[in-house]
């Protein structure tokens, strides 16, 4: 038996070149703020977090998260550490309970939940390794010969921009698009009309034949998203994604009675809110956040959860521990896939910080059935455009 050792949390600062910022590229919950400048600002992450956990015999599991990554790393480093090291890493769902129990009255979601989550991803990385086997293989093994995965880019802007970007994607064999919202009730009818407008343009692309999503990333509210979901439907939306803001769950689940399946748990935490949302038949498709919600453990019961209600569940954002619980679960369809681009939101660091990250290729993704853990590790390639602070 090994033992954890030392758990390493590191904050990655890209100070590297951006996509500068455009305007109504996808509306968000500060668009019902009276303010000035960029919405969007607080929402962009152009930081990251590792964790690696190490066992007595040099073994390092590496996790991840990407939301507040400097108070995350607080977090891990002042808490969180001292209830992991010393333990045996496969007794998993102990240091997981502990983790969470220990800090409950104040890390149950938000920040705390994200820090257990980059240990657990961590944890399974590193039994991945110890065992020579891949994480999927742990899960429940190969549920599909190939992982498809849906192109999750196409942010608001002009029509042609969002055309051209579509078609490209279009020749490289995607059989799903993402596109963003633009505009919100703040924005009034002619907003509803630019919204439109776009969506029909990007059903001019790519057609009728490949799934079509939409998200609105809590820009909206009630009243506008009731307005908005009749004048969506001739487009067939596969399904639209976070209308309103996270919390309101009754919205959520007023909305997922109509035409439109309605998705969402991407801003939700741990087992107990994700089951809330399904108990509430909030969401026709569940989308959390594995280095949010608790990682790999939780996920899982989720994913059990889930499947008994009969709700589709499509991780949020892409990168390896997702890929993995896609693989190993039936319930799981499809990967969100962002492609490899020049940093704009944030969501491209992880093709700079790690390498091991799979490439689509004809619209699907491939894991490896004799690579062990996630398959990731850190790179040194861009190590220039980063500072990293321990």
């Amino acid at each position: 038996m090994t033992r954890i050792k030392s758990v390493r949390a590191r904050v990655w600062n890209w100070t590297g070149p951006t996509v500068p910022p455009s305007g109504n590229f996808c509306s968000n919950a500060s668009d019902a703020l009276w303010d000035k400048g960029d919405a969007m600002s607080s929402f962009r992450f152009h930081q990251w977090l590792t964790c690696e956990v190490e066992t007595e015999d040099g073994t390092i599991g590496i996790g991840n998260a990407a939301l507040a990554p400097t108070v995350v790393k607080k977090a891990i480093d002042d808490w969180y550490a001292a209830l992991v090291i010393g333990e045996d890493p496969f007794d998993y769902a102990y240091i997981w309970e502990k983790m969470y129990r220990r800090t409950h009255a104040w890390g149950r979601r938000g920040i705390g939940m994200t820090a257990i989550s980059a240990i657990d991803i961590a944890i399974w990385d590193l039994m991945g390794k110890l065992t020579g086997k891949p994480v999927f293989k742990l899960l429940g093994g190969r549920t599909k010969e190939k992982i498809p995965v849906y192109y999750s880019k196409l942010y608001a802007g002009p029509v042609e921009t969002m055309q051209a970007e579509a078609e490209a994607a279009l020749k490289q064999g995607y059989q799903g698009f993402k596109s963003r919202f633009g505009y919100g009730p703040k924005d009034g009818m002619s907003g509803m009309r630019e919204n439109l407008k776009r969506v029909e343009a990007l059903r001019e692309v790519i057609g009728y034949d490949r799934d079509l999503m939409l998200e609105a990333y809590m820009g909206w509210n009630l009243d506008y998203t009731r307005r908005m979901l009749p004048k969506l439907e001739k487009y067939e939306p596969r399904w639209l994604e976070e209308p309103v803001i996270a919390d309101d769950i009754r919205g959520y689940a007023e909305l997922n009675k109509g035409p439109i399946p309605i998705s969402g748990g991407e801003h939700e935490f741990g087992l107990l809110g994700c089951a809330q949302l399904l108990q509430s038949g909030a969401v026709s498709v569940l989308q959390y956040d594995t280095n949010r919600v608790g990682g790999v453990t939780a996920a899982q019961k989720i994913n059990a959860v889930a499947e008994a209600h009969q709700v589709p569940v499509i991780p949020h954002a892409g990168q390896m521990h997702n890929y993995h619980l896609t693989m190993a679960n039936l319930n799981c369809p499809i990967s969100e896939y962002f492609p490899v681009f020049d940093v704009e939101v944030g969501n491209e660091l992880f093709y700079y910080i790690f390498d091991g990250e799979p490439v689509a290729r004809d619209g699907y993704l491939q894991l490896d059935d004799d690579t062990p853990g996630l398959g990731i590790s850190i790179s040194d390639k861009h190590l220039e455009n980063f500072e990293v602070m321990e």
